[in-house]
């Protein structure tokens, strides 16, 4: 071995030395004169770094993942320095380390390819599952929640202005009193000042004597004359007097009832504490002191104490007890401003100086300030009751409209269930009633009011005796008879809805026009909706006079070009149809219009010139009457009058349009009297029956049921988005869940109540026969929010109160704009004139409400609600009729028909309470018959739609979890 340490020998030695500290440095080491001869030292380990420094040939050390930092790698490089003259095995070892790492990077590659591929094809797979899009809907929903949520800034932001306005005010106000106080104080100390300096003027000073005292002895001289027995007393009295202010102040300034402190108390607190005994008790006593409170009254103390604590909760907490910021509330608080600050400031000044007892000036001012605050209390106070009253008085009477619509068309259990929700409901109203306007006064509002509602109310149609032809009555028909012929009707009427019409779409509605009787559908349905469904002509009459009036036009262009033998056998023919319709074979009459009417007869006189039109009048005069009812007896009488006089061709083709209307009011009134003689058959056979139609339909392909699933789904997807909002946190459990009947009538609520028109795509398959009622249920919603919006402006532009009933205002209002909003170019002035006639208005408030109701009719007219007012009401009624029409028990739409009142009050429609109540009436009819005949189909699709949100809900969870996997790998590598 060569006499110098190897690189080797030199690490070896390095890190002996760092591992083991307590080896001796070169200078401590002793060694022997033998050792010296014959061993080698190493060197310390500062010098034995200088020799084993690597050379510049050597790699520096890759990263920490590198193969050349492991165990082989360095085990070869120490190998290769330490056998250098070995090339051979150092260039194998070169070659076998490279292809190792060749082969490990392209092991590594192949793999990151493969993933990606993976990668790629999941995507691709994820890319080309088809989804549900409801981006349209979302879009929706973000529009309707940004503005709801605009509204909601605004209306805050509003709040806070308003609210540091007030602030600001208070401040000022607040400073002014202080100033007026202080320098009330100031002039009342230059008072004393100089009061005390006219004292000292008056009072003469003692002579200047000498300082030295004088030898002649002291006089006792009594400082205070001896008190007579009265004047001490009356010196005791004044003593425990004063006292007994002084407690009185000590324990209303024990309490710190101040207007800083109600203030800064919550509402609920500062309620609890002004009803707490020993506050009404010391604040009896404080008000004694300064004469606002007379003993022996305690009616009287009672209410002058509630009223001395309103001011401050007026001035503490104005939004929660003021139900509005008008000119009357804001006097209210200036007034209660003064009469507070002027009672604090006296207050401060009771002290032992004066006795505890306020000067005269004081007492003139704070009970000058309390009188005028207790008025303007009061005026405040019988203004707000009085719309209160008016509104429960309102409550009460539609439950009792509630229960007399309810009673005789429901069984006898569902009526005894609605009476005792609805006596609870207005013992209670009447109670709260009488509280506040007292038992006479109370019974009094209450009669008049149920008086005004049932003489409004529509009076019962006319009994089947009065509807009823004559020829029925006269007819001998027994009810054994009388029932089997409403079953052979109903029967009828069910096998000819039951046959396929062979006729086309021209055909069918020719026949409508020709005939007021609509298809037998319509007839099953209207019953099942009313019991008391009669025929209405209106919708077809004027269609089928002018189709008569064609008739005889071209009968007197006949008679003037000599065809007036056909055209009379023909108009004979006709007639002597229509009224053998309404007879039956065998009997009496019918065999006597029959023979008198012969179509043969007729016409050879005809063409012989024998017939007689005198006669046939004579004829149709005296027959008409024995075959009308009760209820047409002034129109066939005064018809046979104007039958029997001569006259003209002209005059005899008018009598004989005029005979061909009534012969179809004739055929009118039997086709009701038949439906009412099988309406029972028919209403117990009418889901059934409109269950085969419709499956009919269905089959045939004449309807389908896409418009029915997507306005399920737009429903279902409403209420689940309204439940997530209420509770977003929440994961979506079954009893969470929107249940079908809510989304069925969320579903039905969305439909109706909307802005105008009904588009065939937005109406159901299954509500298609209550097409004309659900229009106009969407007319009568536009009708209430434009004429709330109207009141509620003017309202406040008058600064009245919004709950105030404008009956009369709303009723011609309604009446104007029945026909239509801008029909008519003066429409707006008169609504104008109208509401001035009523409430007189200065010329600005004048012109802002007539720009006003000009653009709110014509929004209306549009049919889109763009202005705040006119969106926020028609959506807060689209809430309330949906909560009234979702009630599910008796039990529930009581309660809701109880606050129904309250609710439109609190919503600015209080005026409306009986068109809402027809609207959710309407549409509890609507949801209860649709259900029962088209349930199957209806729970069809809500298990097909949720099948399909449950697949697209694990669809969408799965995805997820695969993307956030792949993120996860690609991550780590």
């Amino acid at each position: 071995m060569s006499g110098s340490l190897s690189t080797a020998e030199a690490d070896a030695v390095g890190a002996l030395i760092q591992t083991n500290d307590d080896i001796p440095e070169e200078s401590e080491m002793i060694l022997s004169d033998d050792a010296e001869s014959s061993q080698v030292f190493a060197p310390p380990p500062r010098i034995a770094a200088r020799f084993s420094r690597p050379s510049a040939a050597r790699r520096k050390s890759s990263a920490a993942s590198s193969r050349r930092n492991s165990i082989s790698s360095q085990h070869s490089h120490q190998s290769n320095r330490s056998y250098r003259n070995s090339c051979q095995s150092h260039h194998i070892a070169q070659h076998l380390r490279r292809t190792s790492i060749l082969e490990s990077r392209k092991a590594r590659l192949a793999d990151r390819a493969v993933h990606a591929e993976q990668v790629r094809l999941r995507a691709a797979l994820a890319k080309a599952t088809p989804r549900g899009s409801n981006s349209e809907e979302r879009a929706l929903a973000a529009q309707r929640a940004r503005e709801q949520k605009l509204a909601q800034v605004a209306a805050t932001c509003a709040e806070e202005v308003r609210r540091a306005k007030k602030v600001a005010e208070d401040m000022r106000e607040r400073k002014a009193a202080e100033e007026r106080r202080y320098r009330l104080e100031m002039e009342e100390k230059l008072a004393d000042a100089e009061k005390r300096r006219l004292e000292y003027k008056r009072n003469t000073r003692r002579p200047r004597t000498a300082s030295s005292p004088t030898n002649e002895p002291l006089k006792k001289v009594s400082s205070h004359p001896a008190l007579s027995s009265e004047a001490a007393a009356q010196k005791i009295q004044n003593a425990w007097r004063a006292r007994s202010r002084k407690n009185i102040v000590n324990a209303w300034s024990e309490l710190g009832f101040s207007l800083d402190k109600v203030h800064e108390t919550k509402f609920e607190d500062i309620t609890a504490l002004l009803s707490a005994k020993e506050v009404l008790e010391t604040a009896e006593k404080i008000l004694s002191l300064f004469g606002l409170v007379t003993e022996g009254d305690a009616a009287t103390t009672g209410t002058t104490i509630r009223t001395f604590l309103s001011a401050y909760m007026i001035l503490g907490h104005p939004a929660h007890v003021l139900s509005r910021d008008g000119d009357q509330e804001q006097d209210l608080i200036t007034k209660a401003k003064d009469f507070v600050f002027s009672f604090e400031s006296a207050l401060s000044k009771l002290t032992t100086y004066n006795y505890y007892r306020p000067s005269p000036m004081r007492l003139e001012t704070i009970l000058l300030a309390h009188g005028t605050f207790v008025t303007a209390f009061d005026d405040w106070k019988a203004r707000d009751s009085t719309a209160l009253i008016e509104t429960m008085v309102a409550s009460f009477v539609s439950l009792d409209a509630i229960y007399q619509s309810v009673k005789d068309k429901t069984t006898d259990e569902v009526a005894n269930d609605y009476k005792n929700g609805i006596r609870d409901n207005q013992i209670i109203l009447l109670s709260k009633i009488k509280k506040l306007a007292g038992p006479e006064r109370a019974l009094q509002l209450i009669r008049k009011a149920i008086r005004e509602s049932r003489r409004g109310r529509p009076k019962k149609k006319p009994a089947g005796e009065v509807v009823r032809p004559r020829v029925a009555i006269d007819s001998p028909v027994s009810g054994t008879s009388l029932s089997e012929e409403s079953s052979a009707a109903a029967s009828q009427l069910t096998a000819a809805g039951d046959s396929p019409t062979s006729e086309g779409h021209q055909a069918n509605s020719l026949s409508k026009i020709f005939t007021a009787i609509p298809p037998n559908r319509i007839v099953v349905h209207e019953l099942f909706l009313d019991k008391e469904y009669v025929i209405d002509a209106s919708p077809t009459a004027n269609v089928r006079d002018a189709l008569n009036r064609e008739v005889c036009d071209a009968m007197r262009r006949g008679f003037e070009n000599g065809e007036s033998a056909l055209w009379t056998s023909a108009m004979a023919e006709n007639i002597r149809t229509k009224l053998l319709r309404l007879l039956k074979p065998g009997n009496s009459m019918h065999t006597l219009i029959s023979d008198t009417l012969d179509p043969d007869l007729i016409d050879n006189q005809s063409r012989q010139g024998l017939f007689s039109y005198e006669k046939f009048f004579s004829f149709m005069a005296n027959i008409l009457p024995k075959l009308c009812a009760p209820v047409r007896d002034p129109e066939v009488k005064a018809l046979a009058d104007e039958l029997q006089e001569e006259g003209s061709v002209p005059e005899m083709i008018e009598k004989l349009f005029k005979l061909l209307h009534v012969i179809d009011l004739l055929s009118l009134d039997y086709s009701n009297f038949l439906i009412m003689n099988a309406a029972p058959a028919l209403i117990k056979e009418a889901p059934g029956y409109e269950q085969r139609e419709f499956a009919k339909d269905l089959k045939a392909g004449r309807i389908t049921l896409d418009r029915t699933r997507r306005w399920w789904r737009h429903a279902a997807i409403n209420m689940h988005t309204e439940a997530d909002r209420r509770d977003p946190w929440n994961e979506p459990q079954p009893m969470n869940r929107p249940t079908p009947q809510k989304i069925y009538a969320r579903g039905l609520v969305d439909l109706a109540i909307a802005t105008p028109p009904l588009k065939d795509s937005e109406l159901p398959e299954t509500l298609e026969l209550d097409r004309a009622r659900i229009s106009r249920i969407r007319t009568d919603a536009l009708r209430i929010t434009t004429v709330g919006g109207i009141l509620l402006t003017a309202k406040n532009l008058l600064k009245r109160d919004v709950r105030s009933q404008w009956k009369q205002e709303a009723n011609r209002m309604w009446e104007t704009l029945k026909d239509g909003y801008l029909k008519e170019p003066n429409t707006p002035s008169k609504i104008l004139s109208l509401l001035e006639s009523s409430h007189p208005m200065p010329p600005t408030t004048r012109a802002q409400l007539s720009s006003t109701i000009t653009r709110l009719l014509t929004q209306a007219e549009s049919g889109k609600l763009s202005d705040p007012v006119m969106k926020v009401l028609f959506q807060r009624l689209k809430t309330h009729i949906f909560n009234r029409v979702s009630a599910s028990s008796s039990g529930e739409r009581v309660r809701a028909a109880s606050t129904a009142t309250e609710g439109l009050a609190t919503t600015g429609l209080p005026e409306f309470v009986n068109q809402v109540g027809d609207i959710v009436e309407q549409l509890g009819k609507i949801s209860e018959v649709d259900r029962k005949c088209h349930g199957q189909w209806y729970e069809d699709i809500a298990e097909e739609v949720d099948r399909l949100a449950s697949e697209g809900e694990v669809l969408t969870r799965s995805s997820s979890a695969e993307s956030s996997a792949a993120g996860t790998t690609s991550s780590s590598e």
